[in-house]
């Protein structure tokens, strides 16, 4: 291909990883204010997150200018229609990490720190490994590197998934206990986003994978 399709190619590879990069910071400074509710460290990571749906659609718009002015084919193609539905899912990461912080921003205070120690903020960090994981694969060409850090990816995302199943347990076991229904359903409602940002990592993942080695898209 011509030095400026992969110009082209190289700008969009970089601006999709600046998005997960932030996206992975963000995550990192929730983790951060999840002990003590610092409003300061949930500020620093809406920082991060900031107008991600107007650089997910420039990129969408570079996408297009580089399908129609070099018709790509094979991977080359491969990887711009790879690309095109990872920026759609960084949007709805970015959403789910909003949302993820308003809901705990609100119920922090009131949440029991014994769920917070045991697995709320393991989740989270779980959800940072998936995050960290796919981060790495967007510059990665080796296809058994890609594997291994895909594999990283699905079993954090598992994780992330057993010890959301694990909080709700607990909390629906003392509902009883709990006459607040609606801080309770506020509390569990918030930390499924930190699961769903970790469903999105593997969804992302999963298409970088189909970028490096072909296939299907799931």
């Amino acid at each position: 291909m011509l030095p400026k399709y992969q110009e082209a190619l190289t700008k969009i590879k970089s601006s999709v990883k600046d998005i997960a990069v932030g996206l992975c910071k963000a995550n990192e400074h929730i983790l951060q204010a999840m002990g003590e509710c610092s409003e300061e460290e949930f500020t620093e990571a809406r920082s991060y997150i900031r107008n991600v749906s107007g650089k997910t659609a420039d990129i969408d718009n570079e996408i297009v200018k580089v399908l129609a002015l070099y018709s790509p084919e094979a991977k080359d193609l491969r990887i711009l229609v790879a690309y095109l539905k990872i920026t759609n899912e960084l949007v709805r990461a970015s959403s789910n990490t909003r949302s993820f912080i308003k809901g705990f921003t609100i119920t922090c205070q009131e949440l029991d720190k014994e769920i917070i120690e045991e697995y709320a903020k393991p989740m989270q960090r779980a959800t940072i490994e998936a995050l960290k994981a796919m981060v790495e694969m967007v510059d990665n060409d080796d296809s058994d590197e890609a594997e291994e850090l895909y594999s990283k990816v699905l079993i954090a995302e598992s994780k992330s998934d057993d010890l959301y199943d694990m909080i709700e347990s607990s909390v629906l076991e003392n509902i009883e206990k709990n006459s607040d229904y609606k801080t309770t359903n506020k509390m569990l409602s918030s930390l499924r986003k930190s699961e769903k940002i970790a469903d999105r990592a593997l969804s992302i993942a999963s298409l970088l994978l189909y970028a490096n080695l072909g296939g299907e898209i799931h």
